[in-house]
């Protein structure tokens, strides 16, 4: 049996790391205070920026001591959750009509990512994704409805970056004739840190975009307290908060969950769903101490990693459709009990023609799980994450596989077995490349793997079944006919075929 040796640190070790971490703590303090001051003559404006910059400066100090402790988990000590700490969708107690708990829920949308990896400008919740509807629309056509069904009056909060904000106000303008309260606010803007000095990018409050970051969904607890959105929540006897990723269409209301929650008094659920071979990389709960917690795969040492992604040890990974109590989020905002892991995310800025390391401390929300009294896991059928973060998912989503009601997405009946495995290539990244290659949604109900790479364009009321591979060698292009039935099939080379 092999031992591995701990790395252990010297006094001397310590010392020395204690004075760098004092100095940079005091140099970064000095940085912010200068910060703020470029702010003159508005004294709201100055107020809220410096909130935000103590705000900062506490998540700084806490990545010093951090990155010096070499706070990581225990392999040894991570446990799989109890009964108790997972429990499956299935056990929950079937709902009757109990609609009487919509007066305390408000449902809040994540929305504070720009669609740039899909190739598109601005929000990525205005990327149109089935029948005209845009991300955005189907989430209010999904709380319209859901008011109109139950006389309730749910509403609905966005919460926006820096990044989404102004183009976010302008559009909501649209439904202020509908039946839905919406309600958004901005998420923290943090100062980026350049890498090598740990000293903060911008010296002023005006700086350009580049030199400021939205501090990962984490920051929601915090925002939600300073817009005074919480406070709000609160007086109108909102007590559960439903959060989800602006993308997964497949987050709606759920009166079984909300229902449990209420009556097991817990104050925070994650909903998680089984891994696939396509998830091995999602954040997992486990028990640690005695306390549930989400781990995340930039937590799990090398050596581990494979151990990670088996799908039999850890066998579900995290939606991020998270149940949140909204007196819980109060009590702990307010005695600064929040400590979620901290992320920090290396990117490059472009200064003097010069490529710059900076780093930008980030947190998940699904972190502070292990903070909440009674919070645990709700295992929910795959029906709930349906999630678009590239082309391949937008195919998926806006394919027969699937039909419109309410807003909802809901799969088709005769579909069988786990949604097809979708690879498209680097020619389909960008939303606009992907309508010119396949302006018609190919038929997929029997599809289970797709491939394509390559120059490919799709013609007309195509069905694919079981694994189709199209591979297009450079230089070449492969145009698949009007009509065409592709079961079981492989396609390389290059094929055109002319209408006669």
């Amino acid at each position: 049996m092999s031992y591995q040796k701990k790395h252990i640190k010297t006094h001397s070790t310590y010392a020395f790391e204690n004075n760098t971490n004092a100095v940079a703590a005091s140099q970064m303090r000095n940085a912010l205070n200068k910060l703020a001051d470029s702010v003159k003559d508005d004294e709201k404006l100055r107020n809220k920026f410096e909130n935000e910059l103590d705000s900062f400066f506490s998540l700084f100090r806490r990545y010093l001591v951090e990155k010096s402790s070499g706070n990581t988990l225990l392999w040894e000590k991570i446990k799989s959750p109890s009964k108790e700490e997972v429990i499956d969708y299935q056990t929950l107690k079937p709902t009757m009509d109990d609609t009487s708990s919509l007066s305390k829920l408000a449902v809040l949308k994540l929305n504070g990512g720009l669609g740039t990896s899909m190739g598109c400008v601005g929000p990525k919740s205005v990327i149109e994704v089935r029948e005209g509807n845009t991300f955005l629309d189907l989430s209010v056509r999904q709380i319209e409805y859901l008011n109109r069904q139950h006389d309730s009056d749910v509403p609905l909060l966005l919460m926006n970056s820096f990044n989404t904000d102004k183009d976010t106000e302008h559009l909501i303008k649209k439904y202020s004739a509908n039946r839905i309260r919406i309600r958004s606010f901005n998420q923290s803007r943090f100062p980026r840190v350049y890498k090598d000095s740990l000293l903060p990018v911008p010296s002023h409050y005006d700086d350009p975009l580049d030199a400021w970051y939205p501090p990962g969904h984490g920051d929601l607890f915090e925002s939600l307290h300073a817009s005074g959105e919480l406070d709000a929540l609160l007086a109108q006897g909102r007590e559960i908060l439903f959060v989800s990723n602006g993308d997964n269409l497949g987050a709606t209301v759920d009166f079984k969950i909300l229902n449990h929650m209420i009556e097991t008094g817990a104050e925070y659920i994650m909903e998680l769903t089984d891994k696939t071979r396509a998830d091995v990389k999602g954040g997992t709960l486990i028990s640690y101490d005695g306390q549930v917690r989400l781990l995340e795969v930039a937590q799990v040492p090398k050596e581990h990693i494979d151990e990670f992604k088996n799908i039999r040890k850890f066998k579900n990974f995290n939606t991020n459709n998270l149940w949140i109590n909204l007196k819980a989020v109060k009590r702990l905002v307010e005695s600064s009990s929040l400590q979620m892991e901290i992320i920090p995310n290396q990117k490059t800025i472009k200064r003097g023609g010069q490529e710059i390391n900076v780093l930008q401390l980030e947190t998940a929300c699904g972190a502070a799980i292990r903070h909440f009294e009674g919070a645990h896991g709700v295992v929910v059928p795959r029906t709930r994450f349906l999630p678009v973060k590239t082309c391949s998912d937008l195919l998926l989503v806006k394919s027969d596989l699937f039909y419109l009601e309410h807003g909802s997405l809901k799969l088709d009946p005769s579909r069988f077995g786990p949604n097809p495995l979708i690879k498209l290539g680097s020619h389909f990244k960008k939303v606009n490349d992907f309508n010119a290659r396949i302006p018609h949604i190919p038929k997929i109900v029997e599809l289970d793997h797709l491939t394509i790479t390559g120059n490919v364009f799709l013609g007309k009321n195509v069905t694919l079944k079981g694994t189709v591979i199209i591979v297009c060698s450079d230089g070449h292009n492969i145009d698949i006919p009007n009509g065409s039935v592709l079961e079981n099939v492989v396609i390389t080379g290059n094929l055109q075929i002319l209408e006669h």
